[in-house]
């Protein structure tokens, strides 16, 4: 593709941009990582303090990035707040991660369980139904389906903003009206005794085990265990941000971003509160602990629709997880974009097609996220991704008080609400889960500090590589 455009087109309306937030938010997770927090906590009570506590950490964090999406209304979003902040390699450590593991990763995993639910309706698309074996190596039609669903979303967003926004849109809208439609009749179908049994001692903290029976927890390991748990509900609530990176593409950006990331968050929260109070009016916590390969949302279904409760929820998951994964990749790409006009990326991602798109950044993530689709080890990433996300959200928030200070004249249309009382509670609850993480659950961790920090030496060639086309040019 020829590129005859050097600038992105503002295409996006608030409408847009707000259901490019709550798309990229509501994938999978919703449906499936209350299971595992219901085993950590072994209380209704606690089960919504876990959702209630992420909600309000990422409302607080949209809150704060309004102020700087105001501030730099260009495409890139976080990785230019923490250039703007700190410094080009603390920017670079975060794309290198977001190219190595947050974006791409997420992308795979939110195909394969578009997949996954696509065998309810299809069995020959299971990931038991494995078409390629060699010694560990598998690879099923579940992953085969993935990616065809990641090309296919890739190449409808190399056509322009306007077909990527279009599908975005109505698949947000569509799977809202969907999710609110299941949650009003999980409360027609509401069973009294459930709900009254799960809401007695609800907010006693212990670890529910396999039977249904309690076990527990020494004050601090307590702590490790609320740390646990909100690995699923932070991941479930993540890729808020995604609007920022394409505010290039974003009519009156200054205006529009910091509003969309607050209706977008706010909107999603409630729909995760409102979900959960109805898992714990149809099923029983331990039917929660222990829904069949965590997948709560078709437990409840199969209670409030009886047999056709599992095709509603596939088609539903299905809807939901295409859409996210459109918003992913439309907005992943433009980071990429922004690493390579610095020159920290392959030069072909900072181009753009006569769509006005970086269609190769799009072509060169969709290439990893398949890769990631292939492995079959994007479970075990995505149990880290909640640990680096956060660290680098502290970070980019930290970076309020940094500009405030170091550019106290730039120009603000938005100033972060609550500050500097909310960034500093986010900065502080943040810091609480990273450390009990560390300590309790560090297969979370490690991997992800890593990984971050092997963007290092790959910094320092990119820059030494820069310099030399730099002094080639300088001599010819």
């Amino acid at each position: 593709m020829h590129q005859t455009e050097t600038a992105f087109k503002p295409s996006l309306s608030l409408l847009d941009a707000t259901m490019l937030v709550a798309g990229s938010m509501i994938g999978s997770g919703i449906f499936i990582v209350s299971a595992d927090i219901t085993r950590n906590v072994g209380g209704a009570g606690w089960l919504m303090l876990v959702w209630i506590i992420t909600g309000f950490m990422t409302i607080t964090a949209a809150l704060s990035y309004g102020e700087l999406s105001g501030m730099y209304p260009k495409a890139g979003g976080q990785y230019v707040y923490l250039k703007e902040a700190y410094n080009p390699l603390t920017a670079f450590l975060y794309g290198w991660s977001f190219f190595a593991v947050i974006q791409t990763a997420t992308i795979a995993a939110v195909g394969v369980a578009f997949a996954k639910f696509a065998a309810y309706i299809v069995p020959a698309l299971s990931e038991d139904h494995v078409l390629l074996a060699s010694g560990s190596f598998k690879i099923s039609a579940a992953q085969l389906t993935s990616i065809g669903v990641i090309v296919l979303l890739t190449w409808i967003n190399t056509r322009g903003v306007k077909t990527g926004k279009t599908l975005q849109t109505f698949f947000t809208l569509t799977k809202l009206v969907s999710i609110f439609g299941l949650i009003a009749f999980g409360f027609l179908a509401l069973n009294k005794g459930v709900l009254q049994t799960n809401w007695t001692n609800a907010f006693s903290l212990n670890q529910m085990l396999p039977d249904g029976s309690l076990s527990s927890y020494t004050t601090i390991a307590a702590m490790g265990a609320i740390a646990a748990a909100m690995v699923g509900s932070i991941f479930s609530s993540d890729s808020w941000n995604n609007v920022a990176f394409i505010a290039g593409e974003i009519k009156n950006p200054k205006r529009n971003i910091g509003l969309s990331l607050f209706l977008g968050t706010l909107t999603v929260t409630v729909v995760y509160l409102l979900t959960n109070i109805m898992y714990t009016a149809v099923l029983p916590l331990q039917q929660i602990a222990t829904a069949d390969k965590d997948r709560v949302a078709v437990t409840a279904a199969q209670v409030i629709f009886a047999q056709g409760g599992t095709i509603i929820m596939a088609l539903l998951i299905m809807i939901s997880t295409f859409g996210c994964n459109n918003g992913l990749i439309m907005a992943g790409a433009r980071v990429y974009y922004t690493m390579a006009a610095d020159g920290l990326f392959f030069k072909k991602a900072g181009t753009l097609n006569s769509q006005s798109v970086p269609a190769f950044a799009l072509w060169i993530q969709c290439a990893f996220a398949c890769c990631w689709s292939l492995s079959g080890k994007y479970g075990d990433l995505l149990d880290m991704i909640s640990f680096v996300v956060v660290v680098f959200y502290m970070l980019t928030i930290a970076g309020i008080f940094i500009l405030r200070k170091k550019k106290p004249d730039a120009e603000r249309p938005y100033k972060a609400f609550g500050y500097p009382v909310l960034p500093i509670v986010y900065i502080v609850m943040g810091l609480a889960f990273c450390i009990l993480l560390m300590a309790y659950k560090p297969r979370f961790t490690w991997p992800g500090l890593l990984i971050t920090l092997s963007g290092i030496p790959i910094y320092y060639m990119a820059i030494g590589a820069k310099k030399k086309q730099l002094a080639a040019a300088e001599s010819a």
